[in-house]
């Protein structure tokens, strides 16, 4: 049975990222021109702080040294987080998304704009918007109807702090 080197890769770096406290999300090697890129997109329930990054960036590139995990050549190591506007394809991503706006691909046709408020292990309870004045109405959503899910970025949402004042 033949694993590809990110497989490899995940296999070695996942127990390291783990031990640090955060999920490892996403392994990619590519080739710019001569040179090898490896990107790790690591997270967890609290986030990732730049000092976060910085650890695990330091305890990577230690492994790699000691192995030949990514052969002889020259290669780049980027560690970083997943980005505002990520793919929802795990359990955890939508738990670490309740309270964000989501843009569902559902499974039907079709799409759907709302905010997740609560998550478990069927699917979600979202609320969708209300459009011209109407009020914001509530849906239960299955994991079986969501194709694709990406959370959308919000400039002028009111934080929750500034709601209650």
């Amino acid at each position: 049975m033949s694993t590809t080197q990110s497989e490899r890769l995940r296999e070695l770096l996942e127990p390291l990222v783990t031990s640090q406290g955060l999920d490892l999300e996403e392994i990619e090697v590519d080739s710019v021109g001569r040179k090898r890129v490896l990107r790790v997109v690591v997270d967890s329930d609290q986030g990732a702080d730049l000092d976060a990054i910085a650890d695990v960036s330091r305890a990577l590139s230690a492994k790699l040294d000691e192995t030949d995990a990514m052969g002889e050549g020259e290669y780049t190591l980027e560690v970083g987080t997943p980005g505002a506007e990520r793919l929802l394809t795990e359990h955890r991503h939508y738990t670490r998304a309740v309270d964000r706006l989501v843009k569902f691909q559902l499974a039907e046709g079709g799409e759907l704009v709302a905010r997740i408020l609560e998550v478990d292990d069927d699917g979600l309870d979202v609320e969708v918007p209300g459009v011209k004045g109407r009020k914001a109405t509530s849906r239960r959503l299955g994991f079986a109807e969501i194709d694709k899910a990406r959370v959308q970025v919000e400039f002028n949402r009111k934080d929750k702090k500034e709601e209650e004042a």
